[in-house]
């Protein structure tokens, strides 16, 4: 593959990202089908919704580092075949309890993705190229997924029922997972790399052996990096969360849109997503190949990052739903690039053997910041609007910038 057979690999890991997030949407895209078709109400619905939040949460941890221990191709081969015979399993469901059952299932998959997909990054790529590729393998594959998943979606429920849309889901898993175990190794055990690219990747101090057993929970939990890195992402998730899940609501309540314009404009935000994930790790990528320190580059984009946020905060007083979504979108925008950033980052500081592990602690860090601001949302808006809560995810990003400076220092970690 012409010396180049690593991105491959990042598309690789591309996949399995949007495969996540699309296999995720498929219950909330129909879920009006869904729940006549299962005879549910809106509180079982709930029921299931939080299973997979809670499984997700918990088992980016647990995910991470069953993968630091079992390696990237086992571990993330594993983790998608586990999220796949849940998404299966799901055709199936007859009851409540088994589509909560089934949700939490794929809770429990989906946990490792992207503690794997980083881990698959840090091993394939050098310091100078890892901000571009993280972008395309976590970030860019999430929005891309995010993105095809409600028209996709429908158009298979169309032809072939809402079992029909788990059961192709499933079937792509199957083919990706098939695909991962015959492409994937390590470079230096990999057929496909040429000796010329293998020297490429294994330049400098970023490529140190990732052979090193995981460090443990007690020297990860000491360190004042790991509490930053932590702490920020429970800060910032719950934005991320906010705008998935409350954007159509907005659209609705505060601006009168019709479900056909909500569906004409929710994608919005998602596409500036993709795009700034690329071109955040392009940033960073560039800033170090014309001499910046990696660390430094990695914040620098990140700074930018969060001085663009309070840009979203116009929105609220957009003229129309349409510049509303547009100024919205500000804040994804500058969330791609400061997400694609802070996972390099992530695996500029830790060696291969741990990267997993201190991915899986952050997310689930955001799962529980995302999982209690959900339980706040909703009453705060009923009382006060939406205004508050979109001035705050505007300035929340200048807030963890500040925490990352303070607990990350410019140097590696091992």
């Amino acid at each position: 593959m012409g010396g180049r057979f690593r991105w491959w690999i990042a598309g690789l890991l591309f996949g399995a990202s949007a495969l996540s997030f699309f296999d995720r949407q498929v219950l909330s895209v129909l879920a009006p089908n869904i729940l006549a078709d299962l005879g549910m109400t809106s509180v079982e619905y709930g029921y299931a919704v939080s299973a997979f939040t809670l499984a997700y949460s918990v088992m980016f941890t647990v995910g991470g580092r069953i993968i630091d221990h079992l390696g990237t191709r086992a571990g993330l081969g594993l983790t998608v075949i586990v999220w796949t015979l849940a998404s299966l399993l799901h055709a199936a469901a007859r009851t409540s309890p088994q589509l909560t059952f089934f949700r939490f299932l794929l809770g429990v998959g989906e946990g490792g993705c992207f503690p794997g997909a980083a881990k698959g990054i840090l091993e394939w790529f050098p310091a100078r190229e890892r901000g571009l590729a993280m972008g395309i393998a976590t970030t860019g594959g999430s929005a891309f997924g995010a993105v095809l998943a409600p028209p996709v979606i429908v158009w298979i429920a169309g032809s072939a029922g809402w079992r029909g849309a788990f059961i192709a889901t499933g079937v792509i898993g199957v083919v990706w997972a098939l695909v991962w175990f015959l492409f994937y190794r390590r470079p230096e055990q990999s057929r496909f790399v040429t000796p010329a690219e293998l020297r490429h990747i294994r330049q400098g101090l970023d490529a140190a052996a990732p052979k090193e057993r995981p460090w443990p929970f007690r020297r990860l939990l000491a360190r004042r990096d790991v509490a930053g890195i932590v702490a920020t992402r429970f800060l910032l998730d719950p934005v991320f969360y906010f705008y998935m899940f409350w954007i159509p609501q907005y659209l609705s309540r505060e601006r009168g849109a019709s479900l056909e314009d909500i569906g004409k404009l929710t994608w919005i935000p998602f596409f500036t997503l993709g795009v700034s994930s690329f071109l955040g790790g392009a940033a960073s990528d560039l800033l170090i190949r014309r001499g910046w320190a990696v660390q430094s580059a990695r914040k620098a984009v990140m700074a930018a990052a969060a001085f663009l946020t309070p840009v979203s905060i116009l929105g609220i007083y957009a003229p129309d739903a349409f510049w509303a979504v547009t100024l919205l979108g500000v804040l994804t925008f500058a969330h791609g690039f400061w997400m694609t950033n802070y996972m390099t980052l992530i695996g500029d500081l830790f060696p291969a053997g741990t990267v997993a592990t201190v991915v899986g602690l952050s997310g689930t860090a955001g799962g529980i910041g995302g999982f209690l601001s959900s339980l706040l949302v909703g009453s705060f808006v009923e009382t006060y609007s939406f205004t508050p809560a979109f001035v705050v995810c505007g300035v929340l990003y200048p807030v963890g910038l500040a925490i990352i400076l303070a607990s990350v220092r410019d140097r590696y970690a091992y």
